[in-house]
C-alpha cells in the first residue's frame, strides 16, 4: 500500500497515538510484531495517549463511574460506563498484560456470566455478547471458560439466513455485525468447524449485500465514518471485518471499496463524518430513554489518524490502492 511520505509522518511520528503507530506498522507496512519500532509503539500503549487518557479516570476496582451512578451497572450511561470504555481499550491495543485490564475484564466476566453459562444474560443480545467477546478476546481471555461459552452462544443465535440480529427475528440484518465481528477475534487455527461454518455463513450475508443492501432505502449512517462504533454498524467497519478475515479478494466488495476510495481526503487522509449515537429517524425508528454521552478521541470533519489507519488497513488487506 503506497502511503505518501508527510501522512506516513502523521501516523508514525511522535505527535501519533501509540495505537495508531503500532497498527500502520504492522497492517499497513506488515512489519512484524518482534520489530523494534512495533514493539516500542506497543509498550507506550496505555502509557501514553488515549488509552492512558481513558485508563486515568478508571476506579481501583476497573470501572468507570460518573456522578450520579453506581459502578454496579457496567452498561450505563452510554458511551462512558465500563462495558464502551473496555471496547475502545480493546480496540486500541490493551490486553491483560495491563494490571489495569485485567481488573475490569475480571469484573466483566464476573458480573455478567451467569454460575457455569455465559456472557448471553437473560435477553441475549447480539450486540452486548458480540462486543463482550471481541474485547475479552482482544484482552487475552479466548481460553476463558465463560469465553468459550460465549462463542458457542454466537454460533446457536445466528439466524438461518447467516446473519445475526440484536431484536427478536427470523432473519439477520447488517446491523448485528457483532457476532461475525467477535468471531473473526479467534485465531484461525483455534477455530472449530462450529466456528469456521458461522464465518463462513456470516461472510456470506454480508457479501450477498454487498455490505449496504438491504432493505428499499439505503440507511444514511451506514455511509458516514464513527469512531467508536459501540455497537453501530457503518459500512467501514463491514469492510473491516471482511477483509480481516480474509475476504479482501472478493468482488462483491467492489462498491464498499469505491465508497471508502471516495471518502479519501486530497491530502490522502480519511475524516469522522459523526459520533454515536448518529440516528436517522426517518429510516431508523431508534430511540433513547435515558440521556446518552458520545464518546471521541478525534475532533469531526478534520483528518483521523484512526479512520485513516483503519482505512490503509483495509485497502492494504483488500490489495486496493
Amino acid at each position: 500500500m503506497r502511503v505518501s511520505p508527510r501522512v506516513r509522518r502523521w501516523l508514525t511520528g511522535p505527535k501519533s497515538d501509540p495505537s495508531v503507530r503500532a497498527r500502520f506498522l504492522v497492517e499497513v507496512e506488515g512489519r512484524p510484531p518482534q520489530d523494534v519500532r512495533v514493539r516500542e509503539a506497543v509498550k507506550s500503549i496505555g502509557r501514553v495517549g488515549w488509552a492512558a487518557s481513558l485508563l486515568a479516570h478508571q476506579w481501583p476496582d476497573g470501572h468507570w463511574v460518573t456522578k450520579g451512578t453506581s459502578g454496579e451497572d457496567l452498561y450505563r450511561p452510554k458511551y462512558i460506563a465500563t462495558n464502551w470504555l473496555a471496547i475502545v481499550l480493546s480496540d486500541l491495543g490493551m490486553t491483560r498484560t495491563d494490571p489495569r485490564i485485567r481488573r475490569t475484564a475480571d469484573m466483566i466476566l464476573d458480573r455478567w456470566s451467569r454460575r457455569g453459562g455465559d456472557l448471553s444474560g437473560k435477553t441475549g443480545e447480539i450486540c452486548v455478547t458480540g462486543n463482550a467477546v471481541r474485547t475479552l478476546i482482544r484482552f487475552g481471555y479466548l481460553d476463558h471458560p465463560v469465553v468459550q461459552r460465549s462463542i458457542a452462544w454466537i454460533v446457536r443465535a445466528q439466524k438461518p439466513d447467516g446473519g445475526w440480529h440484536c431484536f427478536p427475528s427470523r432473519s439477520g440484518t447488517l446491523d448485528g455485525w457483532e457476532g461475525l465481528a467477535a468471531l473473526a477475534e479467534i485465531p484461525e487455527e483455534a477455530r472449530d468447524e462450529s466456528v469456521r461454518r458461522s464465518v463462513e455463513r456470516g461472510a456470506e450475508f454480508y457479501l450477498r449485500r454487498h455490505l449496504m443492501e438491504e432493505g428499499r432505502v439505503r440507511y444514511p449512517p451506514w455511509f458516514r465514518i464513527h469512531y467508536p462504533n459501540h455497537y453501530y454498524y457503518d459500512l467501514l467497519v463491514g469492510l473491516r471485518i471482511l477483509a480481516r478475515l480474509g475476504y479482501g479478494a472478493d468482488r462483491r466488495l467492489a462498491p464498499a471499496l469505491r465508497w471508502l476510495r471516495r471518502k479519501r481526503g486530497r491530502d490522502g487522509t480519511w475524516a469522522l463524518d459523526a459520533a454515536h449515537p448518529d440516528l436517522d429517524a426517518a429510516h431508523g425508528g431508534y430511540s433513547f430513554r435515558s440521556l446518552v454521552f458520545p464518546t471521541l478521541l478525534e475532533p469531526l470533519h478534520e483528518p483521523s489518524r484512526w479512520a485513516t489507519v483503519e482505512a490503509l488497513s483495509v485497502l492494504t488487506r483488500t490489495g486496493t490502492s
